[in-house]
């Protein structure tokens, strides 16, 4: 496994860097420090995850700024839809601007906290190598709900199928399917908990929101 680490403060650089070994010691861990330096690494190295600060630096020697990051972001989802991210950050409001991006992104995608505890943060990078997507609750204004949603939901929990059968009868990829649970597991605020089945949390949240019956 390729994890990616930016940000342009050696010391979160260093530190970031020592709880990931520890965490995933079979892991090739790189580092970039501007967002010019991470468009290069993923372009040639192909990490599996990308954890990011918010703001970075486009160049050396320029000033650390949001917008460099959101740019970064923007870009690397759009051309490499599958790469997982973590992005550390004190400011997460600036994200909202790629609320339409994340809703497409078909890899993992969480938000950590720079605040948060270690095992806290090292539990965002787990959900997003396997794929899940977490917003804060800022960045979610009211349930919005897609059709195609609903449709998964009801053919999951009252004609009780499976993701390939799902996939049959909405005659898309079963990657594609993934992709919906995701979205509608991040929107019902129902992540990854120790001992709960994520699906048996998603109907029932599903049921209390009126999403079906």
């Amino acid at each position: 496994m390729k994890i990616l680490v930016l940000d342009d403060h050696e010391s979160v650089l260093e530190g970031t860097i020592d709880v990931l070994t520890r965490h995933y010691p079979d892991a090739e861990i790189l580092t970039a420090q501007t967002a010019e330096s991470a468009k290069n690494q993923v372009e040639t190295s192909h990490p599996d995850l990308l954890v990011t600060d918010l703001s970075i630096p486009e160049k050396p020697g320029e000033i650390a700024r949001s917008d460099s990051g959101v740019q970064l972001l923007r870009t690397l989802m759009k051309e490499y839809p599958t790469l997982n991210i973590v992005v550390q950050s004190a400011h997460v409001r600036s994200l909202v601007r790629l609320k339409p991006t994340i809703d497409t992104h078909e890899g993992g995608f969480t938000i950590a906290d720079k605040s948060l505890p270690m095992k806290e943060m090292l539990a965002k990078v787990d959900w997003a190598m396997q794929g899940v997507v977490y917003t804060p609750k800022e960045m979610r204004s009211g349930l919005e709900v897609k059709p195609e949603w609903l449709q998964m939901l009801k053919l999951a929990f009252e004609d009780g199928l499976q993701d390939k059968a799902i996939a049959q009868r909405m005659n898309v990829a079963e990657r594609t399917v993934r992709h919906y649970w995701n979205k509608v597991q991040d929107a019902l605020g129902v992540y990854p908990e120790d001992g709960k089945n994520i699906r048996i949390q998603t109907e029932i949240q599903a049921r209390e929101e009126g999403l079906i019956d």
